[in-house]
């Protein structure tokens, strides 16, 4: 089984859509890690598709199709909308500090608690979370 790439790639500047699409196209090729299913098209992938103003169901019948990465964003941008350069600003910043000082501060605590991972004191936020628990460095601040 397989993990998707990091929340922090980014994709026309835009953080954590490389991942969401990433995770639906592991998940059709039923190469997924599979205690990620549970997320598919809630939480992130949720807001993500809320910023694009699309459908996650549409969205993963677009990556059903084959189509790479780019194109299916392309296909978001004109079916639902393309985020203004302030907007993506924002929503960059606000998704990498996910989780750090936060309504999501307890959560992060017990995930890293029931992932092992509660003596990381390099963890702070929920990208770092996702990155530490699949195995990958940290993202570099």
């Amino acid at each position: 089984m397989k993990v998707p790439v990091s929340p922090y790639e980014k994709i026309e500047g835009i953080v954590y859509i490389r991942r969401m699409l990433d995770k639906a196209r592991l998940f059709e090729r039923g190469e997924l890690r599979e205690d990620l299913h549970a997320n598919l098209g809630i939480a992130m992938d949720a807001w993500a598709c809320e910023f694009l103003g699309v459908n996650y169901a549409d969205l993963a019948a677009r990556v059903k199709e084959g189509t790479d990465d780019a194109a299916v964003l392309n296909w978001c941008f004109s079916h639902g909308r393309k985020p203004a350069a302030q907007e993506v600003k924002v929503w960059n910043a606000y998704m990498i500090k996910y989780g750090w000082c936060d309504e999501a501060s307890e959560r992060l605590c017990s995930r890293k608690q029931a992932s092992g991972l509660a003596d990381r004191d390099d963890i702070f936020t929920m990208f770092d979370y996702i990155d530490a628990d699949e195995g990958r460095p940290l993202h570099p601040r």
